[in-house]
């Protein structure tokens, strides 16, 4: 078998002319794209549960080659016959990832990316907004009292905030406290703010099945790194243990904010920032702390 597989890699070989080969600036473009996806897939598969099925597909995939040089006939014909299924049971197992990296494409602008139009820019909400929600973050903070508050941005809530129960109140600090006391019947559960209006209470998000986030993380953080991996909304948890106030953003955490820093957070999707500062603000390390 193995003599075969020399022969034809030869004959592949001898096949080619290279005095015929030329470079036209298709191929070239070709590579790139391909470069660019081969790049992106693997990247994905690094940062996802993708990468330990890789390894076990990449040991059973040895095996197979041997069985190939050595003429195994029968785990052959079992690889024949079982080849089909397992790419399916791989698209199941998958199906959470492969789902979020198909999101992650199409929240992507790519046109306005590349040709750079100037464009309206629209205020998502007001600055009483944005003191509000500090206040009584840090109001919340300071007596411990858990608090879950999810922003909406271009991506809608509406699938979630149907989970929940019907608002409709004008943002402001003592709302939200008034929501999220302890014994109330709108406390437990996330609070789903668009534009300057509370929309619903009381919603349920999807938990985040990230293996990298720390064990000392409840259900209200990986609630709110859950909802951030699925859409583009920022969400703000304040901590009911330690009076902490986090905020998730893309998948990432950011922990043990002071009032200014959450400030800048939230004037980033206020969409009122020059686009410069929004890169600039949302680069530093998204911090886990143990």
């Amino acid at each position: 078998m193995g003599e075969q597989i020399f022969n034809f890699v030869n004959k592949y070989i001898s096949t080619l002319s290279w005095h015929r080969l030329s470079v036209r600036w298709e191929d070239i473009v070709e590579i790139l794209i391909i470069s660019f996806l081969v790049y992106h897939i693997m990247t994905w598969i690094k940062n996802t549960k993708a990468w330990v099925l890789m390894k076990g597909i990449l040991i059973i995939s040895v095996f197979i080659f041997f069985a190939l040089i050595f003429q195994m006939n029968t785990i052959l014909w079992i690889v024949e016959n079982v080849i089909s299924i397992a790419v399916i049971g791989l698209v199941v197992i998958l199906q959470p990832e492969l789902r979020r990296a198909l999101e992650e494409i199409g929240r992507k602008n790519f046109i306005s990316n590349i040709f750079p139009f100037e464009k309206t820019v629209f205020e998502r909400f007001s600055d009483k907004t944005v003191n509000d929600i500090v206040k009584a973050s840090f109001e919340m903070g300071k007596v411990k009292t858990g608090a879950l508050m999810v922003i909406e941005q271009q991506v809608t809530l509406s699938d979630y905030e149907r989970t929940g129960i019907e608002v409709d109140g004008i943002v402001s600090s003592q709302l939200l406290i008034n929501i999220f006391e302890h014994n109330t019947p709108l406390h437990d559960g996330a609070v789903i703010i668009r534009g300057n209006r509370i929309v619903s209470a009381t919603c349920y998000l999807p938990l985040s099945d990230n293996l990298g986030i720390s064990k000392d993380l409840g259900t209200r953080h990986r609630a709110g790194i859950g909802i951030s991996e699925v859409t583009d909304a920022l969400t703000i948890i304040v901590s009911e243990e330690t009076g902490q106030v986090s905020v998730t953003y893309e998948g990432k955490l950011y922990r043990n904010l002071d009032s200014n820093a959450l400030k800048e957070k939230l004037q980033i999707v206020q969409n009122k920032e020059i686009e410069e500062k929004k890169h600039r603000l949302w680069k530093g390390r998204a911090r886990d702390e143990k």
